[in-house]
């Protein structure tokens, strides 16, 4: 199984290409303003292929470090911490920024356009790029730089994996059928489990709970959908879903998390979170609503139905049921598989057959899932 340092890669990745991006725009922006009537010339020994690649280099080893920062520190370490908390640090990393990729950038300019710091000219060149405005300029620009890809971490975790994206590049601007698999993760009796708390002390619960639970959902490149009091929504599209069972691994992922967690949460709480869910997978319209507040939706009978199975949970004794069409697709080796048999969902005219799934090392006899 694919681990979410995949996910944390890509966005390195991304954040790195960027960077090295930013610093060829730099230069470039820079040639045209020095050749344009509001300065007085080129510097003699000015080359633009070599301040090109230095500058371009800069942002490389730049993009390199402040990527892992940003993703790896300010946005894991800060995730559950007060947003202020979050602002000072990354407040902290825009400071370091604007001073060392300048340094950097300067370094770079000497040793490939002035000789090196051994020549006079090497020494004097890195005194007026640090002490001049050169140095200032560089500041404003490689401040903004971090700046916005912080904003951006920020947007994106606000929206959710791949959302931002879909959001820009206009792919739900008009609605469009998808084929998706949803699982409704809801917890179990939470109502008592909240007349037990009060109100203030169930908040802090959920956050905590949501928050324990997001690794293992991004780990199994699970999109969350919405939030609903105690309950969250999970999609993937159906290939994405299918793939390693994760959309099976979620949950168990999510179970095992929790587990782990059950000292912690009886000590402070006195209650342990336990969810259940239900998985099913079929063809939605999915599109951008609102203006103010935009928003991707789905919409469709798939999502009732998935609502009305994670219902159901409690009836059978089970904590995952799993549509019968769904489980025929994924491979449910070294699963207890039990079959509820052809059950009518209330407001629905044809039947749903489902399998509750558990894992198990006394493996019941295998279902015929085709």
């Amino acid at each position: 199984m694919k681990s979410h340092k995949s996910i944390d890669r890509r966005k390195i990745v991304f954040i790195v290409i960027a960077w090295t991006i930013a610093g060829a725009i730099q230069t470039i922006y820079d040639h045209f303003l020095i050749g344009s009537h509001l300065a007085s010339d080129y510097a003699e020994n000015y080359i633009f292929l070599k301040s090109f690649i230095s500058n371009s280099i800069a942002g490389l080893i730049a993009g390199l470090i402040g990527s892992y920062l940003l993703v790896h520190v300010v946005n894991k370490k800060f995730r559950s911490a007060p947003y202020y908390r979050g602002v000072l640090v990354v407040g902290l990393a825009i400071i370091v920024g604007i001073f060392l990729i300048p340094f950097l950038i300067a370094i770079f300019q000497v040793i490939f356009l002035y000789g090196g710091f051994e020549s006079e000219t090497g020494k004097e060149a890195f005194n007026n790029l640090i002490y001049t405005t050169e140095h200032i300029k560089n500041m404003i620009y490689w401040g903004g730089v971090v700046a916005g890809t912080q904003m951006g971490l920020h947007i994106n975790d606000k929206f959710g994996q791949g959302v931002l994206w879909n959001m820009i590049t206009g792919k739900y601007h008009r609605a469009t059928t998808e084929n998706r698999i949803f699982m409704f993760l809801d917890m179990k009796d939470s109502t008592p489990i909240a007349e037990r708390l009060g109100n203030e002390k169930y908040h802090q619960f959920l956050k905590d709970v949501f928050s324990d639970i997001t690794n293992p959902i991004i780990r199994n490149f699970g999109q969350i959908y919405q939030y609903v009091g105690d309950e969250v929504v999970i999609s993937w599209p159906l290939d994405q879903g299918l793939i390693d069972n994760r959309c099976i691994n979620c949950f168990f992922d999510v179970q095992a998390a929790l587990n782990d967690l059950k000292l912690k949460y009886l000590d402070i709480y006195g209650v342990e979170p336990i969810f259940k869910a239900g998985i099913h997978h079929g063809r939605v319209v999915a599109g951008e609503i609102g203006v103010i507040k935009r928003d991707i939706t789905y919409s469709g009978d798939t999502l009732n139905t998935t609502a009305r199975m994670q219902a159901m949970c409690n009836n059978h004794k089970t904590k995952l049921l799993v549509s019968k069409s769904l489980a025929a697709k994924l491979k449910l080796t070294g699963y207890n598989l039990r079959s509820i048999g052809s059950i009518e969902l209330k407001g629905k005219q044809q039947s749903v057959e489902l399998i509750a799934v558990a894992l198990s090392e006394n493996i019941d006899a295998p279902i015929n899932l085709t």
